[in-house]
């Protein structure tokens, strides 16, 4: 999920391996513990480089990330290498994505050190194959600019973008490819009932919405309000975000405004919760299982909400205040049963793919 600026992992090295002597005098020295552990996620994974060092630093271990595009497609590369990972933990598969993963086997169950500490609402897997590590909500944004100057009212609902005077200004994500396009569409599940959110998208459709693969491509090109959108010069004040994307803004803008220069519509939200799991034939099980615990401990979930823009789902991690300032907090995002989910994804998707980008 998310919102950020992008970085690589850093790299100490500290060995593990020990040698050991055969009693009768001759001897042979074990193969080391790897020492690296490999993080595969979406492009938004993100740290502060101070923090993961000290994990490192403590752990003996190198963290190497392995950005592999929006959720879905990094999710689908790691099931097409099923047992042969490219990496040691996956992390960024969401409750949108959370079937498709498990039923997959890709995931070796682990009970993560400090999982007592993490909200029983988000912990969906008894079996422990993932761990919660983040929420969210995936909202509508709008470029505060924008409408000011049409002297238009920015739009606050699901009802409100198939109004005509939102005609051709949204920008959203393909559901078949990218985790906030799918949360998107299942906020029109939850709201309009599975009766009634394929009638939605065919007027959202004849209303002008434009559809691309990716969160980056949505908004930092296309969005008229983003820092990216304004480089790529993107005319289309509407995007599928998130609601803590509005503390980017102001964080990485200079000098930071009062303000925030882009909106959340409340009402068009659907909550999200992501999570880290071990892969299955990972080659540093030790290490992987290491860095899932630091993924939920108090160092890295108070450090997660300014480099990812999400929540912490530690009950006792606390949120920075340009966050807690300029971020919304959405009091009833729409949500979709995870069992609904993994018995309808699929044929929502392509159902979804027929209506809206065929």
């Amino acid at each position: 999920m998310s919102t950020t600026k992008k970085i690589a992992g850093s790299a100490l090295v500290v060995a593990l391996g020990v040698s050991t002597l055969a009693a009768c005098g001759g001897g042979s020295e074990p193969a080391a513990a790897p020492k690296t552990i490999t993080l595969v996620s979406h492009d938004s994974f993100n740290v502060t480089p101070a923090v993961l060092k000290e994990f490192e630093q403590q752990s003996g271990y190198t963290v190497k990330v392995l950005k592999s595009g929006d959720a879905g497609a990094a999710l689908n590369q790691e099931i097409l290498t099923k047992g042969s990972p490219r990496g040691d933990v996956f992390f960024g598969i969401d409750n949108t994505l959370l079937s498709r993963g498990l039923d997959s086997g890709i995931f070796t169950p682990y009970e993560a050190k400090g999982l007592a500490g993490v909200g029983a609402q988000y912990q969906l897997d008894k079996e422990h194959r993932v761990t919660p590590v983040d929420s969210g909500d995936i909202c509508v944004n709008y470029d505060k600019a924008y409408f000011a100057d049409k002297k238009l009212a920015p739009p606050q609902t699901l009802d409100d973008l198939i109004k005509p005077e939102y005609k051709n200004l949204l920008v959203t994500e393909n559901a078949a490819t990218s985790s906030p396009g799918l949360g998107f569409l299942l906020a029109s599940v939850g709201k309009y009932g599975d009766d009634g959110w394929k009638d939605y998208w065919t007027k959202l459709k004849a209303n002008g919405v434009e559809v691309v693969d990716s969160w980056e491509a949505a908004y930092n090109e296309r969005f008229s309000g983003s820092a990216g959108g304004k480089k790529a010069k993107g005319d289309r004040p509407l995007v599928v975000s998130y609601a803590s994307s509005p503390p980017v803004e102001v964080l990485y803008a200079e000098p930071q405004p009062a303000e925030a220069p882009t909106g959340v519509a409340t009402g068009t939200c659907f909550r999200q919760v992501e999570f880290a799991g071990l892969l299955k034939g990972a080659k540093n099980e030790a290490g992987g299982k290491a860095l899932i615990d630091f993924l939920v401990s108090k160092k890295f979930q108070e450090d997660m909400p300014l480099q990812m823009f999400v929540n912490p789902v530690v009950k006792d991690a606390k949120l920075p205040e340009l966050f807690t300032k300029h971020g919304v907090v959405v009091e009833k995002p729409e949500t979709v049963a995870p069992d609904a989910i993994a018995k309808n994804r699929e044929q929502w998707v392509k159902a979804w793919s027929s209506l809206v980008v065929k």
